[in-house]
């Protein structure tokens, strides 16, 4: 545990009553308090299974879908932002298999959300049962050039990049609804019954066609998104389906088998529920032969009970874990590119990641969010990046690059694929140790108003180094000394080196 170093006293009399009159206003704020020693008990060496990180990501999905189609100079600066050696160094990218609503749909889907489908419907084709996966006249593959941009970018620029496939809805022929944002009820299933072999073959093709295309291999497909939620309904702006756990389990099947059927080395990746507690349900319902089929272990990370539950599930069925997702701003917290607040909100969601669920990797949401300030509305700040994503493609396009990205910065920088997170007795530390032993990455949260002084407990003869962001500070280095500073407002990235 952290323990904050104190001197205990008795309070006089008088001074307690002058402590209890009212103060004048500007006395309300009180001063900052003197720097507090903080004793940390580090284990480096404690074996964690399974828990070698592989790196930091996002999905492409809406802003790649946008971004994809701008001028070569904006969407080569995003790239480099995510996914440059000078930039965030993300090695990871979720790549969204839209489904696609039908032609003839009025436009509803939130800016980017409308991710096209990879099917032509006939010009004789009618309802939803005309379309046939053998059939090479139905498939179209000049679909969807935005996002696949974004293949190409991150495969050009990340020496051993991963990749996943990822799908939130069916193409609109195979729903109940017609549509691909849900059932006409929220907890309804929309995949039509029996739908689920069509469905894993269009998903296994399009993961097939575009690794042949693109040079690249997804080394795990996703085949539904938050299933067992609420969250899925018709009239909604994105696409998205309910999934009951039975119905999982067969997708899960199938897909597997249309993998399988076309060679492939693809692996599926499930649930990728919401949260910890509903992949408890959800894998708690799969039978065996259904859990052996999952390559890897996907959660998000919108709520942490149960965090360690799903670790545990990972450890003793010997499956990879990923937190698949998640952007954490501080709720009503206005739109603010250089605010610390939402900032280190999302840091300290962060390491109570890393600590709980010990995953494998880390995956943002959304790197790139449309400005949302506007006609007197406060907006928000999700998103790393904020550009306007509704603007026409063609010009020049501002990027804001928010508090938020530096605090990301302070964490994919420097835990590296191939570090081993470690064990730290504190709430607000983790962190990991390189592959061969001799730096160990320490990333303090300090949300409080008074500097803190962290003593690591090492044996042998270490050198540190300490980059800061703060309100001031991005992810920047500061002067070293004997002693581990986290300034008030802060994330604090330590360096310790073996001498």
């Amino acid at each position: 545990m952290w323990r904050t170093r104190a001197a205990a006293g008795m309070i006089p009399l008088a001074l307690l009553a002058a402590l209890m009159l009212p103060l004048p206003a500007a006395a309300q704020q009180p001063p900052p308090t003197a720097e507090a020693e903080v004793v940390i008990t580090i284990r480096p060496a404690v074996e964690r299974p399974g828990t070698e990180f592989e790196g930091w990501g996002t999905a492409l999905a809406w802003f790649a879908h946008v971004t994809g189609g701008w001028p070569e100079a904006d969407r080569a600066r995003l790239a480099d932002l995510f996914y440059g050696p000078d930039g965030l160094g993300w090695t990871i990218a979720r790549y969204n298999i839209g489904g696609g609503n039908a032609a003839a749909t009025p436009p509803y889907l939130r800016v980017g959300a409308a991710v096209p489908g990879f099917w032509r419907q006939s010009a004789s084709g009618s309802g939803k049962d005309w379309w046939r996966p053998d059939h090479p006249a139905m498939w179209d593959w000049s679909q969807d050039a935005n996002q696949r941009w974004w293949l190409d970018a991150v495969r050009e620029r990340v020496k051993a990049p991963i990749f996943e496939a990822f799908s939130n809805s069916p193409p609109w022929f195979m729903t109940v609804s017609g549509r691909v944002s849900g059932a006409e009820k929220a907890t309804d299933d929309n995949l039509r019954p029996g739908q689920e072999r069509a469905f894993a073959a269009y998903l296994a093709r399009v993961v097939d066609e575009l690794q042949r295309r693109h040079g690249i291999a997804f080394r795990t497909l996703s085949p539904f998104n938050e299933p067992n939620t609420d969250y899925w309904y018709a009239a909604n702006t994105q696409e998205g389906t309910h999934w009951s756990p039975e119905r999982q389990a067969k997708m899960i099947d199938a897909a597997d088998a249309a993998l399988k059927a076309r060679r492939l080395a693809t692996r599926i990746a499930a649930p990728d529920e919401t949260n910890s507690h509903l992949f408890v349900e959800d894998w708690a319902a799969y039978p065996p032969a259904t859990r052996a089929r999952i390559g890897q272990l996907n959660v998000h990370s919108y709520g942490s009970v149960h965090q360690t539950a799903v670790r545990d599930i990972a450890r003793t069925s010997g499956i990879r874990l990923w937190m698949s997702e998640n952007d954490t701003p501080l709720p009503k917290d206005p739109e603010d590119f250089d605010g610390i607040a939402s900032a280190l909100a999302l840091a300290e969601h962060i390491v109570e990641d890393l600590k709980r669920l010990e995953p494998g990797a880390w995956v943002f949401w959304q790197a790139v969010e449309t400005l949302s300030a506007r006609d007197g509305k406060p907006g928000s700040n999700w998103g790393l990046v904020k550009a306007d994503l509704g603007a026409p493609a063609t010009g020049s396009h501002m990027l804001y690059v928010t508090r938020k990205y530096w605090a990301m910065a302070q964490f994919s920088r420097y835990i590296r694929p191939g570090y081993r997170l470690v064990a730290i007795d504190d709430p607000d530390t983790a962190g990991a140790l390189s592959p061969d032993g001799r730096t160990l990455v320490l990333i303090h949260v300090n949300g409080g108003l008074s500097p803190r002084r962290l003593d690591a407990a090492l044996s042998g003869n270490w050198s540190a180094e300490t980059i800061v962001t703060d309100a001031s500070r991005r992810a920047e280095r500061i002067a070293a000394g004997e002693a581990l500073r986290a300034p008030p407002r802060s994330i604090a990235t330590f360096l310790l080196r073996r001498r």
